[in-house]
């Protein structure tokens, strides 16, 4: 049991829509990622989605409408729902996710940026 200084373990990667794992609480993983771009269209048919902004401006695209997530906020996205995560004028942003063990990176879709393997740092 030792404290995570999520700043020091975002220096640690550099891939970009690649999860590293920090965590495991039960069945939950906790996840750091950076993202940059667009990602691709994807749901979760059985698990929620939480994403906290640590640093830049995230945005969630829904097929209704996209929610702007800025440092400091959550979304949660709900099992079953299509969403696309995008940053915006070559913006790197980092986020922390909390999911299920179980959850595929971009569920039923297979995607060149689909990853099967989230490193722990």
């Amino acid at each position: 049991m030792k404290s995570i200084n999520l700043k020091q373990k975002h220096a640690e990667f550099t891939k970009q829509w690649h999860p590293h794992q920090i965590a495991v609480v039960d069945d939950m993983q906790v996840l750091l990622a950076k993202l940059k771009g667009e990602f691709v269209w994807h749901a979760h048919e059985h698990e929620d989605e939480l994403f906290q902004v640590i640093k830049g401006t995230l945005y969630m695209q829904f097929r209704d409408r996209t929610e702007v997530v800025k440092e400091g906020e959550i979304i949660v996205v709900p099992k079953g729902v299509e969403h696309n995560p995008y940053t915006k004028n070559e913006e790197e942003v980092h986020v922390m996710l909390f999911e299920k063990l179980s959850t595929k990176h971009t569920g039923a879709v297979e995607h060149e940026k689909t990853q099967t393997d989230y490193p722990k740092i």
